[in-house]
């Protein structure tokens, strides 16, 4: 399978339960490719009764099925098999990735590299973390802390980055024995479609991995609610996490979430200004500002707000906008009209509340950009925290300036947020860093640099950014349950309610 294909003859795919593709009972949704609105694969539009299907089928696999008891060495081999394979089909991954999303082919290709780590890393953490053994100060007794998969896993992931979203919960949830139900987002399901070819190759038994696809109403709906699933993970945004929490809660399951950020950018004076400049583009502007942690508050010291801020407006105008496979492109679309337009919406409402349009705001009408969901880099000026655009998450390409004088306010200002998922701080004076760094409430903290992730960190936020923890460790923590185990090898009575002479009572 060198080129993996979306299609089957006679079959529009969608629906992979018990390890083969099903008929759907639903009709088909077109993907097409926000670039230019081109065709690009039909796939099932999944119903409840798909989804429910897919839940018996996971539910089945592990209370019937062997792969809990899969020694993790064993599971972790598989998921070095399917970084391999991974490896060997990158380039058909990586177009599937473009086409859906409309990010730039050589972007896409990072975003494989990045699923290939993360496969690899935990194929490699396999067996590293196998409890341990508690001193109980008794002789004759022994105490254990192990761990057990948690269950069947509801997997819902995002479009931003679809395949690297489901492979930080894929990974760590077979390589903790779970079984699973994928619902990739109805925007962006090719390459999702393409990972349970890949893992039924890599040797996942039939039931353990599932996949519907469909909207969140009908699909993600029975994962969030049906007594079968022990756990849903979503990521995504924050008014869809809150209701997943509240179906969730009926049946108490367990709920991990990754719901997004309006993250600050801290720089200060002594600052590096041209990695900062530099990187405060890259930080808002990178796959078009369609990242839950894109830097999309510039928050800078008073004295260089000026120079600073141009410098950052001259560059941001000079940014190609292009689709997946356009060579001179810098940047590509958003994924659907509808998001353009929200994101136009929340621009146009701080403009009205006071702020400064330096550059972008607009929606291109060119020929080369007209047909798809473009919009040019953005940046408004003298924001302030009770503006909507600065407190809400547009998810698109437009960058809030907001101004400091002290070390205190900057820290004031980047912690006035509801989310708390990423941030970064740029200073020469490394106490300062070190002060500012521990002081923001934010999950992940850059100093002097900005995006950066290893598969080995934890990644997860404060506040409404969610109470999930992805990657490394703390990741395979989510798909675990963790227990003691006591054993008295030499039980025998205990004596315990056995009176005493001097206790008697007449």
């Amino acid at each position: 399978m060198n080129s993996p294909q979306l299609s089957q003859t006679h079959t529009v795919r969608g629906s992979y339960v018990d390890g083969g593709w099903r008929q759907s009972a639903g009709g088909i949704r077109s993907i097409n490719c926000p670039a230019d609105g081109t065709h690009v694969a039909d796939v099932a539009e999944c119903t409840s009764a798909d989804a429910e299907a897919a839940v018996a089928s996971a539910r089945k696999a592990f209370d019937d099925g062997g792969w809990p008891g899969t020694p993790e060495l064993e599971r972790g081999a598989i998921l070095l098999r399917v970084a391999g394979l991974l490896q060997r089909d990158k380039a058909g991954y990586a177009a599937a990735e473009a086409l859906d999303t409309g990010k730039r082919l050589v972007e896409a290709e990072y975003d494989i590299d990045d699923v290939i780590a993360c496969f690899r890393y935990y194929g490699s953490v396999a067996g590293t973390d196998a409890g341990r053994v508690i001193d109980t100060g008794r002789p004759g007794a022994i105490s254990r802390v192990v761990h057990a998969p948690v269950g069947v896993c509801g997997l819902i992931t995002p479009w931003n980055y679809p395949l690297l979203q489901a492979s930080w919960k894929v990974a760590p949830a077979l390589l903790a024995g779970n079984t699973f139900v994928l619902k990739p987002s109805e925007l962006t399901p090719s390459t999702s479609i393409l990972l349970m070819d890949t893992l039924r190759e890599a040797g996942v038994p039939d039931g353990v991995a599932n996949l519907v696809t469909g909207t969140g109403p009908e699909v993600g709906a029975v994962l969030s609610s049906d007594p079968r699933i022990d756990l849903v993970s979503f990521t995504g945004g924050l008014e869809t996490g809150k209701r997943i929490m509240v179906a969730a809660a009926e049946t108490v399951k367990r709920v991990a979430l990754e719901l997004g950020g309006k993250n600050p950018n801290v720089v200060f004076a002594d600052a590096d200004r041209e990695a900062a400049i530099d990187n405060a583009l890259t930080a808002v502007f990178l796959n078009s500002g369609q990242v839950c942690s894109a830097g999309t508050r510039l928050i800078v010291e008073e004295s260089i707000h000026e120079e600073f801020v141009a410098e950052v407006v001259r560059r941001a105008r000079q940014i190609r906008l292009g689709g997946p496979f356009d060579q001179e492109a810098q940047t590509g679309p958003l994924i659907s009209t509808a998001h353009r337009d929200k994101v136009h919406a929340y621009v146009q409402a701080g403009v009205a509340e006071g702020a400064r349009l330096l550059c972008g705001g607009f929606i291109p009408d060119t020929p080369e950009l007209g047909r798809g969901s473009f919009y040019p880099p953005t940046v408004l000026d003298g924001c302030k925290t009770s503006m909507r655009v600065v407190q809400e998450e547009s998810f698109g390409p437009v960058m809030t300036v907001e101004t400091f004088t002290t070390e205190e306010e900057a820290v004031r200002l980047a912690n006035d947020t509801v989310y708390g998922l990423a941030g970064a701080v740029w200073t020469a004076d490394a106490s300062k860093a070190q002060r500012v760094s521990e002081a923001l409430r934010h999950g992940t903290v850059w100093i002097n640099d900005y995006h950066p992730y290893v598969p080995q960190a934890e990644w997860g936020g404060f506040g409404q950014s969610g109470n999930g923890r992805e990657l490394g460790l703390a990741g395979l923590a989510e798909y675990r349950e963790t227990k003691h185990i006591w054993q008295n090898i030499s039980p025998g009575p205990s004596h315990w309610f056995e009176p005493s002479q001097a206790g008697v009572q007449q």
